[in-house]
């Protein structure tokens, strides 16, 4: 089989004012970024407002494993075979980052036969939203140490300076260094921190923001750390909100891209979900529900971490109610949790895949505690024998979610038909969707709730920074926001190493951070990273490009 690169490049793409017509755009609606891509007006937003919404479809998953689940594929693949079956349908994603892209997972823009194009552009610059992000971050980084060197008039305490630069790439050299050695004239000297963009609150409050004025003023509500005396200062004490948004100005915009098969698809946002709340943005979902009558997002690794987040921060904040969730797993995956090394994985063993299926057990079990419909979608490979799907077809239905066997990477949109018929049945269904916590709880009552009813935990492990960090959220009167707990995505635990539905286990919560123009508070637990490291041998050693600037390597 081509790879995925070989397949994008062979692709008929339709020119942008093509794909912007099958969902009732016009073309003076649209800002294209070349002819394969465009940016959607606010003009578009103001004039679709009064349409009827769609029905909004989540797409998740299991744990993600070495074997790879294909949550995005499906995406994609669910989106083309809506299509198949007459239905009028727009897929909603989150753009990727360079980090991954050169690192070690890949892109986010889908395989073999259900991709969104032109992929290179998509993982590589795109149209520079990410970049903007960057530069509206560093910019209040900027500020910050340009105040403090010209005086110091707000007494910033460059101890306790929370507010962190950020980069878009995978660079373990820039976590802890120390900024402003160049002498007097070149800034004070302090540490200093980088994460990734991804990771950012400026990106959350990217993704998160419903216009410009909400944009601005959530950027203003960033703090930024403390005076010596203790007290909390904001972006806006240094008017650095004004510019941050007109940098941002385009970036807020979302961007219309097409699948290998035609399908409209909006790519706006990336917050990881590890680290992050993981999904793409308010603005771009809310426009899909008004332009098409199926909307199919996606919510970053497992149901423990995206899907959660989804339901509690994202559709908290915009208002959204899903119809359905699709939940994706292969059947390697699940041998990888019944204790099978990877490349054991694509024999036939069905004891194996049987004890793996707890994994599988615990998002179906978490997922219906939101009150929503699911479909179990099987991303089928060769190997996949039928005593393998019939145990695991038995076994879904025994747990009330609904199963069907999904072949888009081979097939594109063809090998979804069964999926998308029963997604849209799915989406038929009477639903109760409801939050897991509700957000007059104290702080550590909403950690806990996810942690033991999502993760299974029996106890969390507060560090002494995270107790204080608590106290003094609820002090400042922010206790009543949602939580984005980071941890690893390999495992329902704060361990990777602990596959299958681990129990009885303690997270550690080492650090609590409030974000308080994003809205929502973050702790970190285990050894999460907010600044990734690449591995021995990146992506990027593997892409290149030819004189024809033909890109290859890039999957």
């Amino acid at each position: 089989m081509l790879s995925d690169i070989e397949i994008a490049q062979q692709a008929d793409m339709h020119k942008i004012t093509q794909i912007a017509a099958q969902l009732g755009i016009q073309p003076d609606e649209l800002e294209p970024y070349g002819q394969y891509k465009a940016k959607l007006s606010d003009a578009l937003e103001k004039r679709v407002a009064q349409n009827p919404a769609g029905k909004l479809i989540l797409v998740t998953a299991i744990n993600p494993t070495p074997a790879g689940e294909g949550k995005t594929t499906t995406t994609v693949g669910l989106g083309q075979a809506m299509a198949k079956i007459g239905r009028n349908a727009i897929i909603a994603l989150r753009e990727p980052s360079l980090g991954p892209v050169f690192g070690v997972k890949g892109g986010a823009a889908g395989g073999g036969y259900s991709q969104v194009i032109p992929m290179e552009d998509i993982n590589l610059h795109f149209t520079g939203d990410i970049h903007a992000i960057t530069a509206a971050n560093n910019l209040l980084c900027a500020m910050i140490d340009n105040h403090i060197q010209q005086g110091n008039a707000l007494d910033i305490d460059t101890r306790r300076i929370t507010f962190k630069r950020c980069l878009d790439m995978n660079d373990r050299a820039l976590r802890n260094l120390v900024v402003g050695m160049g002498g007097p004239a070149n800034g004070v000297p302090r540490e200093d921190h980088f994460m990734i963009t991804v990771a950012s609150e400026v990106m959350a409050i990217l993704c998160l923001a419903t216009d410009i004025t909400d944009l601005k003023t959530r950027l203003g509500k960033i703090i930024i750390g403390y005076s010596r005396s203790g007290k909390i200062l904001y972006a806006s004490d240094l008017q650095a909100q004004g510019a941050m948004a007109a940098l941002l100005k385009d970036a807020l915009k979302p961007n219309l891209v097409q699948t290998l098969e035609n399908t409209p698809c909006l790519i706006h946002g990336g917050p990881f979900a590890n680290i992050a709340h993981g999904c793409n943005s308010v603005r771009a979902t809310r426009l899909a529900l008004k332009l098409a009558d199926y909307v199919i997002t996606e919510a970053g690794f497992g149901s423990d971490l995206g899907a959660e987040k989804f339901m509690d921060i994202k559709c908290r904040y915009a208002g959204l109610t899903p119809n359905a969730i699709v939940l994706v797993a292969t059947i390697r995956a699940l041998k990888y949790n019944g204790g099978i090394p990877k490349d054991k994985c694509s024999e036939p063993n069905v004891d194996a895949m049987q004890a793996g299926m707890v994994n599988l057990e615990a998002h179906i079990e978490n997922l219906q505690k939101f009150g929503v419909p699911i479909v179990v979608a099987i991303n089928r490979f060769a190997a996949d024998t039928d005593e393998e799907i019939a145990a695991l077809e038995q076994f879904c239905k025994a747990k009330g979610a609904d199963f069907a066997l999904s072949e888009v990477f081979a097939k594109g949109g063809e090998g979804g038909r069964d999926l998308a018929q029963k997604v849209v049945a799915a989406t038929e269904k009477p639903g109760s969707f409801h939050y897991l916590y509700d957000l007059d709880k104290p702080v550590k009552e909403k950690i806990e709730t996810i942690t033991t009813k999502i993760y299974g935990a029996a106890k969390v492990a507060y560090s002494a920074d995270a107790e204080a960090a608590i106290k003094e959220i609820e002090a400042a009167g922010s206790g009543n926001l949602p939580v984005c707990i980071a941890k690893t995505q390999y495992s329902l635990s704060d361990d990777p190493n602990k596959l299958g539905r681990p129990t009885g286990f303690t997270v550690s919560a080492a650090v609590v951070r409030l974000l308080n123009g994003a809205g929502f508070i973050v702790v970190e637990t285990g050894a999460i990273m907010t600044m990734p490291g690449l591995p021995a041998k990146p992506a990027a050693c593997q892409i290149d490009i030819d004189a024809d600037g033909n890109i290859s390597g890039l999957f």
